[in-house]
């Protein structure tokens, strides 16, 4: 890895404005998957195809973007961070482009890969420029700066989804990225730091022809997994089994290896990183789960439409940017173990007006679930984040920010295919409204157990130094120079 000494850790003003292009950046692609996703059925109609077909926009673009977090880690390092975010979001950029001007349903497949492409290059390397900026005293700042913004994405991608195709068009739904990432490719050499480059480090083919592979087919097997047999279908354990092969061989040689390899997975070895990833792949059960199971149930059982379903969901995102503003109080306070563990306590309190609730009525009640759920979600996806780059340095940080990454996309739909799957056999025979409600009723309680399970491995992280907790937004930039490390 790097060599060279890592720079200090910017001003709080510069801090701002480089979180603020990144956010611009990151934020198209964090939308554009649950904007595409509530199009789907109005792209069956507009093609005039198969519902199958028609969710290979989707599949092709999760496929694409998992693929490229690997050499995220390995670009960034060879490249220099800013070059490769720029390099990204203009292939994310065009490939939006052209899927405004697809023409049929194969070509807007094709397009969207491109897309994945680049917006599978984005998250983790704009992870890795944040954090290396703030230096560990602010990297809970970093972290919530881009936890917020994924944690809205979900919520409004129904509201700016459902306007658009109301209003202009299925092709403004990728026209949309366009004028914003034009921006953000405009601010970003004013602002970005170039960072390092180590020519020295040559790409670990072997490890990529290994990864890359094994990620992709994990993730294809689990986009099927929602049909009839569930996991049981060839379709789905196979792709999943030769995947699981190819990670542990990339793994074992890993460990082995003498140079750095695609990802360094010894960082999982050390406590916090190794269980805050575990934790992060079991919220797949529950955050990512609900975020799932919410517009299902208000437009299934509710009878509710897209855009009015969009704002029912606001109160989450409210709790969330309630947490990040409560949470600067608590910075020096309380141990974040304790705030995690409070925050699946809450997530769980959320959820049970959900696994009582009836066809109509008990709307306050629904909606303060959705506030607790989102202030615990915040509670524990953002310390939990902090506590694992902060146990990073400033050479591992690029492919720590990609294994993290890997983790995060792998564990967010295996979670909610199990869930989906647990709806799919709940919802079977549901012939009645009332038996609809009853599968819905059970498929929250089951969300509701299986969230208890971060709260077990809450106390199994090390107690966190009080000055990783999230800071305020602004700080005077003397004081921070005075607190740089020695």
């Amino acid at each position: 890895m790097s060599t060279l000494t890592p720079p200090a850790p910017v001003s709080a003003r510069r801090l701002n404005l480089i979180s603020l292009v990144l956010v611009l950046g990151v934020i198209t692609t964090i939308l554009d998957t649950t904007i595409v996703n509530i199009a789907l059925d109005n792209l069956h109609t507009v093609f005039h195809t198969t519902v199958a077909d028609t969710q290979w926009v989707v599949t092709a673009y999760l496929l694409a973007y998992v693929a490229v977090i690997p050499v995220s880690g390995w670009a960034s390092e060879r490249f220099g961070t800013r070059r490769v975010w720029m390099f990204a979001l203009t292939v994310f950029m065009v490939g939006s482009l052209l899927c405004g001007l697809a023409w049929d349903l194969q070509t807007l497949i094709g397009f969207r890969v491109l897309q994945g492409i680049g917006g599978g290059m984005v998250l983790p390397v704009t992870l890795t420029i944040l954090t290396r900026a703030a230096g560990r005293d602010r990297i809970g700042r970093a972290i919530a700066t881009i936890g917020l913004v994924g944690q809205l994405g979900p919520i409004l991608g129904p509201i700016v989804g459902g306007t658009i195709i109301e209003s202009v068009g299925w092709h403004w739904l990728f026209f949309v990225n366009v004028p914003i990432c034009l921006v953000a490719l405009v601010l970003a050499p004013l602002f970005l730091p170039a960072g390092e480059k180590a020519r020295a480090h040559a790409l670990d083919a072997l490890g990529f022809v290994l990864l890359t592979p094994g990620v992709v087919a994990l993730a294809y097997g689990l986009s099927q997994a929602a049909g009839v047999d569930g996991f049981a279908a060839t379709e789905v354990w196979l792709p999943m089994a030769l995947g699981l092969v190819l990670l542990a061989a990339f793994t074992f040689r890993s460990l082995r290896a003498t140079r750095p390899a695609l990802i360094d997975v010894r960082v999982f070895a050390r406590r916090s990183f190794g269980i805050g990833s575990v934790m992060t792949f079991v919220s797949g059960f529950s955050i990512y789960a609900l975020m799932f199971l919410l517009p299902l149930f208000y437009q299934q059982v509710r009878g509710d439409s897209v855009f009015t379903t969009g704002f029912l969901l606001i109160p989450q995102g409210l709790g969330t940017m309630c947490f990040i503003l409560v949470n600067r109080r608590l910075s020096g306070r309380v141990d974040t173990r304790f705030i995690i563990a409070g925050g699946v306590l809450l997530t769980m309190a959320g959820t049970l007006p959900f696994a009582l609730a009836g066809a109509s009525g008990g709307d306050v009640l629904l909606l303060a679930g959705q506030f607790f759920q989102g202030f615990g979600m915040a509670a524990v996806s953002l310390p939990v984040m902090t506590l694992a780059f902060a146990s990073l340095s400033h050479a591992e940080t690029p492919r720590g920010s990609a294994a993290f990454n890997v983790v995060k996309q792998v564990g967010a739909p295996f979670g909610v295919t199990v869930i989906a799957v647990v709806l799919q056999n709940n919802l079977a025979g549901a012939a009645s409204a009332s038996a609809a409600l009853g599968a819905f009723n059970a498929t929250f309680w089951w969300v509701l157990a299986l969230s208890a399970v971060p709260l077990l491995l809450a106390f199994l992280l090390p107690a966190s130094p009080r000055r990783e907790s999230v800071e305020p937004a602004v700080e005077p930039a003397a004081e921070r120079v005075a607190e740089l490390p020695g």
